[in-house]
């Protein structure tokens, strides 16, 4: 029961990184409409910015969190004249355009954090910033302060995030463009300025999401974007992609569930139970569990 409950609060820590992914994954391909397969590369991309300023300041914890969500948020608008430029209709999802472009986006990325920090090895966060130490040990069950910061500053980060899209203006805008993108242009809403404020939004939740994978994990490499793009997008296509409230649900169940499976067996099976789901559901059930919202 020990090894249940830690691993149950293992997996919850983890769940909320990929709910906090995919939440800025799908807003992008609702609002944008656009698949940012290099959305993770983003993410950690900001992890390495946090890490240099950390360097250069003498790890001035404060200087590195804000230097990191304001280089999550600047990439992402930064790419958005890309993405808008290769995109001829923006009444569907041009997916063929906005594949080859964000995973070029994704290999400029990779490279650079290959190649210009730390001479390609991977980085290591201090240690009173990583919140390794135990806040609670009980027998087997070990909670770290990471675990408790990443569990709680997702669920506040997600829940602003749906209260910002269902009680604000700017909400309605977006679901008005997700809904009936056609429809919204014709009823006044500004298309351009929301699809920006989409991408500042996204990278904002990216900025969160590198701090909290850095205070989580302790470290990052240049593979590590990889290994969470696979995992988004599992969540994404179990869920149904495009819907926001499955993949809240998803992400927090796929976490626990890995978790579990990294607990009570060993090798790597924790890495390909993703995967397995991915596949049981697109067998059963096409559009995901709880359908595509495009």
């Amino acid at each position: 029961m020990e090894v249940f409950i830690a691993q149950v609060i293992n997996g919850l820590s983890l769940g909320s990184i990929y709910v906090l992914l995919v939440t800025g994954f799908n807003l992008l391909l609702l609002v944008a409409m656009i698949i940012h397969f290099s959305y993770p590369q983003m993410v950690v991309f900001s992890m390495y910015v946090t890490w240099s300023v950390l360097k250069i300041t003498g790890n001035n914890i404060i200087l590195g969190l804000i230097a990191g969500i304001a280089a999550s948020i600047v990439l992402n608008v930064a790419t958005a004249p890309l993405f808008q430029q290769v995109m001829k209709k923006r009444g569907r999802v041009d997916i063929n355009a906005t594949m080859v472009l964000s995973m070029a986006i994704g290999m400029i990325l990779v490279e650079l954090m290959s190649h210009s920090f730390n001479h390609g090895n991977p980085v290591a966060f201090p240690e009173r910033m990583s919140g390794a130490s135990a806040l609670i040990s009980i027998g087997l069950i070990h909670v770290s302060y990471g675990q408790i910061y990443t569990l709680g500053i997702g669920i506040v980060a997600v829940s602003l995030f749906f209260w910002l899209l269902y009680k604000t203006k700017a909400g309605r805008a977006f679901r008005a463009i997700a809904e009936d993108p056609a429809g919204a242009k014709l009823v006044g809403i500004p298309m351009l300025k929301t699809g920006l404020a989409s991408y500042a939004l996204t990278g904002f939740l990216g900025g969160i999401t590198a701090v909290l994978l850095s205070v989580l994990l302790g470290t990052a490499s240049p593979s590590l974007g990889e290994q969470v793009a696979h995992k988004v997008l599992a969540v994404s296509i179990i869920a149904g992609l495009g819907n926001l409230k499955g993949g809240l649900i998803i992400g927090l169940l796929l976490g626990v569930l890995e978790a579990l499976v990294q607990g009570y067996m060993s090798g790597s099976w924790s890495n390909a139970i993703a995967f397995v789901v991915m596949l049981v559901v697109i067998l059963a059930k096409p559009k995901g569990v709880f359908g595509i919202k495009l």
